[in-house]
């Protein structure tokens, strides 16, 4: 009986963490405007929050700068930047975080949640909001 609560334990620590697995990783954005991929980004854990970092530019280099960016970011290079912060899991979303847009230079709140293999990304503030679809670059 103990062997099976051990095995029953186990298997739902397994569940627990590939379900927490299932957003890290690389990320193919989209530019709205145009249709065509934007960047990459790597969602990765922390201390028990989600962040995401861009780690390549597909449509400009990698060298680009952060010109519109408030505070300590300004100036800072794009590749490399975490642009999503101190997000949370609750149940299937990740909330309770911010997202930067650097072409903007604007933080919004986020969240974001898995629909099969894609990443709905949601940035807002207020009432006003604009959801996104990434997708997993392999």
């Amino acid at each position: 009986m103990i062997r099976n609560l051990l095995m029953a334990a186990c298997c739902l620590l397994f569940a627990l963490q590939a379900s927490a697995a299932d957003v890290l990783g690389k990320w193919r954005t989209i530019d709205d405007e145009t249709g065509q991929p934007k960047s990459i980004v790597e969602i990765y854990q922390k201390g028990g929050k989600y962040y995401g970092r861009v780690v390549d530019l597909l449509m400009k280099p990698d060298d680009t700068i952060c010109e519109k960016c408030p505070g300590a970011r300004q100036g800072q290079k794009i590749v490399g930047m975490d642009i999503i912060t101190g997000m949370v899991k609750n149940g299937d979303i990740y909330e309770g975080g911010q997202i930067l847009d650097p072409a903007k230079g604007k933080i919004y709140d986020c969240k974001f949640w898995l629909e099969g293999n894609q990443l709905k990304v949601r940035g807002y503030l207020g009432f006003f909001y604009r959801t996104q679809t990434w997708y997993r670059a392999e």
